[in-house]
């Protein structure tokens, strides 16, 4: 019978796939090593097994022990199924900033999980590195793996993944693209392969808020590019011992945008629900196609699965919040996603002073007059300093007394330019129309010239 006698051994030998419609545009062919097809889904299993096997050779991990790693997931997820196997339990840190989907895939395999600030420095006691440090200090009987300087990292690499790609490729691989974080598989893969053929390029992909290209290209090690980014599982604050500096020909940034946005056009254009890092690796590569030939092979490491992404690069309301969403001819209902949609206004017989307490309590500077659920007209806080100056008691008044003319409206189908029009000819704000509710009301709703910048930044 053909089987495995654990679920440790079906690590490794995951496939080499072709890209296809997402590098059209690239003079040469490019693949995809797809590590989602580890049992853990992501390419860290493999390091994850290596390091705890070289940790209880050396007597470091014993039965009974608990493991501890500061993670951003995947990591953790390696270690939490070798420890089921082995006997062992996990206590992870990772940081506010990872995807919700990876600390409770964490906790399913019963691992304790330590959520830490993302924004602090590596040496700040709350950081997830010192976190993980204090607590392998306070927990009696316990390991930690280390994975930024623990060199079993990239040693797994170079006994796996590197052999795994110079066979599948025939040898015939040009260049290799990897996002950079602990620097493992980059390094290890890297080795493996240069040693077969030193005219390989290995080229990693950082992100901005990192320092790993300032430093690959001047050697400075320049605190002033490090600050908090969106962009998971590459870049760092520091240097990992695993980060071979002089076996990297090439660092490539990536914006977080650039990065979100391949995220999803890898499973738009090839099927392949790939991760964060993976979309990053292709944006990189997008970027580097002037230094490509027809001749060449491209081999790109497709990191993790995309379902650790499911609330952040493959959520609309994520993205558009971010700026990130690429929308064809966005109309005006599209604006509208993610706003608050209950429109703020007054009733034309209402009191100004009622007015003037909704645009002081929501910090907006204009405000519909509505009579009988129609629009009439518009209060502005120029109107009403105007007004308040020539006589203090319009306060008291109708709302109607101190009110311009009304907003514009228009439909949901209408276009971005229709709005931006309206907004250009001296209007603070558009309603948009949308229809009735189910009460029978009719609703509306509002846009702003911030709206549109937020919209094409």
């Amino acid at each position: 019978m053909k089987i495995h006698e654990n679920i440790l051994s079906t690590i490794g030998n995951t496939p080499m796939v072709k890209l296809n419609r997402i590098v059209k545009d690239l003079p040469c062919t490019v693949l995809a090593k797809v590590e989602t097809f580890n049992p853990g889904n992501s390419i860290k299993d493999r390091m994850a097994l290596k390091m705890i096997e070289d940790a209880e050779k050396a007597g470091l991990l014993k039965p009974g022990y608990t493991i501890i790693e500061g993670t951003s997931g995947n990591t953790g997820m390696g270690l939490a199924i070798a420890a089921i196997i082995k006997g062992y339990k996990c206590i992870f840190t990772t940081t506010d900033k990872q995807s919700k989907e990876k600390v409770d895939a964490l906790r399913a395999f019963g691992a304790e999980v330590i959520v830490c600030p993302t924004n602090v420095d590596p040496e700040d006691p709350r950081s997830y590195y010192s976190v993980s440090s204090r607590l392998v200090n306070e927990t009696p009987n316990s390991w930690k793996a280390n994975q930024y300087d623990n060199l079993s990292n990239r040693q797994a690499h170079y006994e796996s993944t590197g052999p795994e790609i110079w066979d599948q490729t025939d040898g015939k691989i040009t260049h290799l693209v990897v996002g950079v974080g602990t620097g493992g598989t980059l390094c290890g893969t890297g080795r493996y392969l240069k040693e077969k053929n030193p005219n390989i390029k290995l080229w990693g992909i950082d992100t901005y808020g990192s320092v790993f290209k300032k430093l690959k290209e001047t050697g400075i090690f320049d605190k002033n590019e490090i600050y908090p980014y969106i962009t998971e599982g590459i870049g760092e604050d520091f240097v990992p011992q695993n980060v071979d500096m002089d076996l990297i020909d090439h660092f490539e940034k990536v914006t977080d945008r650039d990065a979100a946005i391949y995220t999803r056009k890898v499973v738009k254009d090839e099927g392949i629900f790939a991760g964060n890092s993976a979309g990053a690796a292709m944006a990189g590569l997008m970027q580097m196609k002037h230094l490509l030939k027809p001749e060449d092979l491209v081999v790109v490491i497709f990191h993790d699965h995309g379902t650790r992404y499911l609330g952040k690069m493959f959520n609309d309301d994520w993205m558009r919040e971010r700026g990130f969403l690429v929308e064809e001819k966005p109309t005006a209902g599209d604006l509208l996603k993610g706003k608050e949609l209950q429109l703020l206004s007054v009733e034309a017989d209402e009191p100004v002073l009622m007015a003037i307490d909704k645009m002081r309590a929501h910090n907006i500077d204009q405000l519909p007059v509505f009579e009988a659920g129609k629009p009439v007209g518009t209060i502005t806080d120029a109107r009403l300093f105007d007004a308040i100056l020539e006589d203090a008691d319009v306060r008291t008044q109708a709302a109607r007394v101190v009110m311009g003319p009304a907003l514009p409206v228009l439909p949901l189908d209408a276009t971005l330019d229709e709005v931006a029009k309206r907004l250009g000819n001296g209007s603070p704000a558009v309603l948009v129309d949308m229809g009735r509710s189910p009460s029978g009301v009719e609703a509306f709703g509002i846009l702003t010239k911030q709206d549109i910048i937020g919209k094409l930044r």
